[in-house]
């Protein structure tokens, strides 16, 4: 795994000032929007370290990976996001280990969540990832059938939806890209609409987290701004 040489410190508190200016700039309370520390391949120590410095949150794509971190830091109240991809033969390890799972995206691996959420713990936190442009090397339902997916999950009794997650393609500046965000901003408005009453709109990342605050975020997930540049994990 990684281990980090930059301050985590300085790093944290230049991500939350960019965003807390963004929010500034748009008329909305810093406090609107969840800081979410991507800590894929980054090791035990340096998730401690940015636990201490104030950082309780954090996302992971690669749930083997992930749940030997959860197992090494449970002593530590942090909140662990599911962030990735995942298969049905690993939706017993993610029930059982994490607390949120953001990318939902068949009813299916909601309903083996749901199942095999053990009963000791609370309902598992959850959104839907919408393919809001239709990349493809994205995971994620299409805007037209968010709708039917998440009435499927919100029935599920082990997991509680709470919004939606999306990772539109990169924009060419910063008016394409929170146009980009507010078309999953429109799906988001169109399921509350329906009565669904989602409170969770995660999307932007460390280049574009300034647009996604912008056209309504609730959640951005920041990896590199925090913990530098990481190599690719096939």
């Amino acid at each position: 795994m990684t281990t980090i040489q930059s301050p985590l410190p300085t790093q944290l508190q230049t991500v939350r000032a960019r965003i807390a200016a963004a929010c500034h700039a748009c008329g909305r309370a810093a406090s609107e929007v969840t800081l979410l520390a991507v800590s894929k391949t980054v090791n035990l120590e340096v998730v401690t370290q940015a636990f201490e410095a104030g950082q309780s949150a954090f996302g992971e794509n690669y749930i083997q990976e992930a749940v030997e971190k959860i197992m090494g830091l449970r002593h530590l109240p942090i909140e662990w996001h599911c962030i990735g991809p995942i298969q049905s033969n690993k939706t017993r390890l993610v029930a059982e280990h994490f607390d949120w799972v953001q990318t939902i995206d068949r009813l299916k691996i909601a309903q083996r969540l749901s199942e095999q959420r053990p009963a000791g713990l609370a309902p598992l936190q959850v959104c839907i990832q919408v393919n809001v442009d239709a990349g493809k090397a994205k995971s994620g339902v299409a805007p037209d059938e968010a709708l039917a997916l998440a009435q499927g999950v919100a029935t599920l009794p082990n997991l509680r939806l709470r919004g939606i997650m999306s990772i539109p393609e990169p924009a060419s500046d910063f008016v394409a890209a929170c146009a980009l965000f507010a078309r999953v901003k429109g799906v988001f408005d169109a399921l509350n609409a329906q009565g669904l009453a989602l409170d969770t709109l995660s999307m932007g990342m460390s280049a574009d987290m300034e647009a996604a605050i912008q056209s309504g975020s609730t959640m951005v997930r920041v990896g590199s701004a925090i913990f530098g540049a990481r190599a690719r994990v096939n």
